[in-house]
């Protein structure tokens, strides 16, 4: 049987907003989790929650113990409606939402494929760009992303929300410029980079070796350590007004063109 919580004052409930900040994931590494589809796939992908939080107006609890199944944690808590209003990050988000630890996102000694494709976004701040690169990437199929310079958590909510559970399918790594470059050069992946100048189409480009594409924020675009490292520079040709597209477009456009090469 659950343990009922109607306060707002409870401990635990203080925890789950907490972790709404950047600064107490960080500090716990912890986050939280909301949304059936989210939350499928991060039992999917391993991982373990520590605490489920539901409400029964919404769902009810043979609902969540035949959802987590065998991944339900002893800190097992029904919430009373205005409890979970507060605690959910979002509005419909099924009832259900859970804390659980983060990884540490750091890369392998080597690649396990034998002709990967990365995608590496280097300074993004926007989480709901993240979420979107992260959604793209695991449609398309790559094998993973390296968040290069990270300037927003990965397990922010928001991040988590417009991956739709993705941030758990796709394998992340997280590390700085130079470690990211030197791991890439070291395996011997091509880089290609988004810039504007002594660019190649990027329809032009030979994506079906081990490769990596590195993305930029639109108002900076890519550092020049990227820039002088690349292989080839690509360019994504522009024939409207608009001088520049939004990142996570950017990213759909190239990796579907890569998947293409390589037959999907």
């Amino acid at each position: 049987m659950p343990l009922h919580i109607s306060s707002k004052q409870n401990p635990k409930i203080k925890q789950v907003l907490n972790l709404q900040k950047h600064t107490e994931r960080r500090k716990t590494g912890l986050f939280t989790c909301e949304g059936m589809k989210e939350q499928e796939k991060l039992l999917a992908s391993g991982y373990q929650p520590e605490s489920v939080f539901y409400c029964p107006e919404i769902l009810s609890e043979q609902a969540v113990k035949s959802f987590y199944g065998q991944a339900l944690p002893d800190n097992f808590y029904s919430v009373s409606g205005d409890v979970y209003e507060k605690i959910a990050y979002r509005g419909q988000s099924g009832g259900i939402l859970c804390i659980a630890s983060g990884r540490d996102h750091l890369l392998p000694p080597a690649p396990r494929e034998k002709h990967p494709i990365y995608l590496v976004i280097e300074g993004i701040e926007k989480p709901g760009n993240i979420g979107a690169i992260f959604r793209t990437a695991d449609a398309a199929g790559i094998n993973g992303i390296i968040l290069a310079d990270e300037r927003t958590d990965l397990y922010n909510p928001n991040a988590i929300r417009a991956s739709l559970g993705c941030i758990f399918t796709v394998p992340a790594y997280i590390a700085g410029n130079a470690e990211s470059l030197n791991w890439l050069k070291q395996h011997n992946i091509q880089i290609f980079t988004t810039w504007l100048e002594a660019s190649h189409p990027y329809h032009q480009v030979d994506y079906t070796q081990a490769c990596a594409i590195v993305l930029g924020t639109e108002a900076d675009g890519i550092s020049p350590t990227w820039v002088e490292a690349s292989d080839k520079n690509i360019i994504i040709p522009m024939r409207g007004k608009a001088d520049s597209l939004n990142v996570a477009s950017s990213g759909a456009i190239l990796l579907y063109e890569a998947m293409r090469q390589r037959g999907f």
